[in-house]
């Protein structure tokens, strides 16, 4: 099969992607991306007349609850039993110094 990328394409391509290529990495690209391009030529050939389309992938729903106001939370359960705090909140050693 004949390959519909050549070098110019590759160069703007690579220019576009703001990559800088050598020569063997554009021979490589232009070999591997040709392979993959005749692999679509391929894929176009195969019958798809009677599959149905898609529309999403998936059947699964968003299950998440409702955002409500909460008025009984546990924010300070607990603040007592740390052991350092300052103004409600709880004190720990640096992580980063």
């Amino acid at each position: 099969m004949s390959s519909s990328i050549n070098k110019k394409d590759l160069e703007h391509l690579a220019k576009l992607a703001r990559i800088e290529l050598d020569e063997a990495e554009e021979e490589k690209l232009l070999k591997d991306l040709s392979n993959i391009l005749d692999h679509f030529k391929v894929l176009e050939e195969l019958p798809t007349e009677d599959v149905i389309p898609m529309a999403g992938g998936t059947d699964l729903m968003n299950v998440f609850r409702e955002d409500e106001e909460r008025i009984n939370t546990n924010q300070g359960a607990g603040v007592d039993a740390f052991p350092e705090t300052k103004d409600g909140f709880l004190k720990i050693p640096p992580v980063f110094e």
